[in-house]
This record gives C-alpha cells, structure tokens and sequence, in this order.
C-alpha cells in the first residue's frame, strides 16, 4: 500500500533516480500533463529506457500516459508493449469510467497493474463502476485540479469534499487504493501536514505529492507510531483471546468495526 506517490516529469530524466531514493513508496514518471507536447516522444523514451534498465529497486515505479482518447496515449501503450519495460503501474488520466480501464488493460495484459485518475465529472459519477474496474491490484488517485476546474469549483476542502467523500465510499467497496490529490504549494509543509492529516481521517490510503520535500511528511503521518500499533495489537490478542467475541478493553467496547481498525493499522505497519 502506497503512503507517498511522487509524481516526476518525464522529460527530465536527471530527476529520476532522485525521485526513487526520495523515500517516496512509488515514483510515477509522468508523460502527461507535467509535459510539453513537443517534448512528448523524448519523454517516452527516456521513461521506457530507464523502466527497462533490469536495476532492482526498493520503490514502486509506474507511468502516467496520456489519455488514450488521443493519439499520444496510443503511442505510450504501443511503445510500452513492444519495450523491455516491465512498470509496477500504469496510471490513466481523465477517464471517464470503466471502459477507458478495461482499454488499458486490454492494451497492456499483465504487464502493469491499472491505476485511473478521477479528474472528469463523468468519473465522478460513476466513481463506483471506476473503483471496480481498477480492483484491488490498482488505486486510484483523486485528481482535485482537473476535477474543480470542470465542475466551476475552486480547490477549497468544502468544494471537493463531496468528491473526496464519494471516492472513499466507492474505494471501500471495491478494496483498491485512494491518494489524494497533491499539495500544490510545495513550500507550505504546515499546510501539507495539516491537510493530510484531514485526507487521512476520511479513509485515504496514501497521497500523491509533486516535490520530495512533501514525502517525508506524507510518511510520517502515514506511518503509525509504536504506541499506535501496541494498541492495536492489544486490541487484537484481547479479542482473539476472548474467543472473537464482544468485550471491554480497557475501557472501550471492541467489536469489529474497532477491530478492523486495528487491523488496518497494523497493515500500515514499517519495520525499522
């Protein structure tokens, strides 16, 4: 699961290696919107080069092509397909729903596993239908700039909660990951932390970020501290000792929601 996802340009490939020693838990090499379209086949090149280099590497690496509505997101898929390179993820931007997954992943097979941009209104509406096609392999990464920017919205909490709200209900049912849009003001760390904090108490599993100064913080919120993950364990043996049934831990009925809870933060768990 994904806490941190650093999103990288393409077309500056001297960024690359920095973004995957960042601490980041995934790197997605952006071919999209971070580049300019005359810059769109040396971006592909460099990315698919450095993605078929055979190096091992401890972080998650994956692409954002363009959509595959235009002529340069078949380009992406077809130069991935007949390249040697194998991405953890492909990211898909401004897809409306299921079908544009299904093409993806009719395009790329096993290869990468499928990952969708909730940035239209269509999404939006049917974000459930998204959240399943990507399935518990893929995530989906809410794309508040585009999104606000269809809709007539700012970028405010209160203007995308409903959003944010919808994807996090839709993701539930589907088991996949959310990440939440970036931070766009890459030198305001209090107001990163600080809304992060928010995205991570409505249910999202990780964000994405655009410089590695925000992914330090992004994983230390992400990460449970080692009095958390006490209380969960204690949660957990109290509850199986008790035969799963209902009981009073120390005070405070556990039942499952609290202990699905303490599960979810045991699976966030990080060995030193």
């Amino acid at each position: 699961m994904f806490r941190s996802f650093l999103f990288v340009p393409g077309d500056r490939p001297e960024r690359f290696d920095k973004a995957a020693r960042s601490g980041a838990d995934a790197v997605c090499i952006d071919l999209e919107d971070a580049v300019a379209p005359s810059n769109k086949a040396a971006a592909r090149k460099e990315a698919l080069a450095f993605l078929s280099d055979g190096g091992a590497r401890a972080v998650k690496i994956g692409l954002r092509v363009n959509t595959l509505e235009m002529a340069e997101g078949l380009r992406d898929a077809l130069a991935l397909i007949d390249s040697a390179a194998r991405p953890d993820f492909v990211l898909a931007p401004k897809v409306r729903g299921r079908a544009e997954v299904e093409q993806l992943r009719a395009l790329l097979g096993s290869r990468a596993a499928p990952w969708a941009l909730m940035e239209t209104p269509e999404a939006l509406r049917d974000v459930a239908a998204l959240c399943d096609s990507v399935g518990e392999a893929g995530g989906v990464v809410f794309g508040g700039a585009d999104l606000s920017a269809a809709l007539g919205a700012d970028m405010s909490w209160d203007a995308l909660y409903f959003a944010r709200a919808s994807l996090i209900a839709a993701a539930a049912t589907a088991g996949c990951q959310t990440l939440d849009v970036p931070y766009l003001n890459v030198r305001d760390l209090e107001g990163l932390i600080a809304e992060t904090r928010r995205v991570k108490a409505m249910g999202f599993t990780g964000r994405s970020c655009i410089h590695p100064d925000q992914v330090g913080p992004i994983n230390d919120i992400y990460t449970p501290t080692r009095e958390e993950v006490e209380k969960a364990e204690a949660i957990i043996n109290a509850y199986d000792n008790n035969d799963g049934r209902v009981l009073l831990h120390e005070g405070r009925l556990v039942e499952k929601p609290v202990l699905a809870a303490a599960r979810r933060i045991l699976s966030r768990r990080r060995d030193a």
